[in-house]
């Protein structure tokens, strides 16, 4: 690993205050529509999907109403599922990988109750950003009292809901290392190191139930798709100890991550890589649906 150069903004050593982060936001800009790119497609799913508006954002920057989509016929005999992309606005194929396992998703519903938010992070899809507009990053911010607008919605949609399984849909990119690794340190005044970015398809399971079984199902369906990341030279991805082929484990509750919102016992993360040249977006987009797809029939034949 490498040390990260230093971020524009700010003075080294010294955590961001409110004008640093207004420094950050006034260099954000659109660049894509969420309302053209994902509430369009919305409509076509009302026929499988009972489509609600459950909270709305309201920032200086824009509001944003946010949707989930559950199954039609909820059925409290049925076990629960949770689907989530667009908690990092940036990673663009678990915003459409949600949206297109809902678009495919009639076979499931007789097995299980499903929800889909397909896109957890508006203002981030965007200004294609890893965090909100007050320089929070929403996928650190699941826990009580959160700071980040976009979780603390998601947490109370389901906060009277038990899951059996939550699948929450990433990607890694190499903005990563030249932009989004470096603010964070920018921000919080300590030193990050860049990482070798994998070069395919990874899970992250939790720590505390990492059920190696079910994220070897994931990666399987996912390969027939899409290659798998291999272990950079120190036999790690992201830094973190490889537990088998394509998954490392994270504490996932303790860091705030939306994969451990729930007390789920299948509990997964995916990480697409859409810069590698082996792979376009349609691809990127296959990989997730594989994935949930790869999840889900695992967790209906055990």
């Amino acid at each position: 690993m490498t040390t990260i150069n230093p971020y524009p903004i700010g003075e080294f050593g010294q955590k961001w205050q409110n004008n640093e982060k207004a420094q950050w936001l006034a260099v954000q800009n659109i660049k894509r529509s969420y309302t053209d790119d994902v509430l369009s497609q919305l409509d076509a799913l009302g026929s499988q999907f009972d489509i609600k508006e459950y909270a709305s954002l309201d920032y200086t920057s824009g509001t944003f109403a946010l949707f989930s989509l559950s199954s039609l016929t909820w059925d409290k005999a049925k076990p629960n599922v949770l689907i989530t992309g667009g908690v990092h606005g940036y990673e663009t194929s678990g915003v459409f990988g949600a949206l297109r396992f809902a678009s495919v998703a009639h076979a499931y519903h007789d097995r299980f109750n499903l929800m889909i938010v397909p896109c957890v992070s508006p203002w981030a899809y965007e200004t294609i950003n890893r965090w909100n507009p007050n320089a929070i990053d929403p996928n650190r911010s699941f826990y009580l009292g959160s700071p980040a607008q976009e979780s603390a919605a998601l947490m109370e949609l389901v906060s009277d809901l038990d899951f059996l399984m939550h699948i929450d849909l990433h990607e890694t990119t190499d903005t990563d290392n030249s932009e989004f690794r470096p603010a964070l340190g920018a921000r919080d005044a300590v030193e990050h190191q860049e990482w070798a970015i994998p070069d395919g398809f990874y899970t992250v399971g939790d720590t505390l139930k990492p059920c190696p079984e079910f994220q070897k199902a994931i990666i399987q369906a996912v390969e027939k798709v899409t290659h798998i990341a291999p272990a950079d030279d120190n036999d790690r991805i992201i830094g973190e100890i490889i537990e088998q082929k394509g998954v490392i484990n994270y504490a996932t509750k303790a860091l705030g991550l939306c994969a451990g919102l729930t007390d789920a016992k299948f509990v997964s993360t995916t990480e697409v890589y859409p810069d590698s040249p082996k792979v376009d977006h349609e691809n990127c987009i296959q990989a997730q649906v594989a994935a949930v797809i790869g999840a889900l029939d695992y967790v209906a034949n055990i």
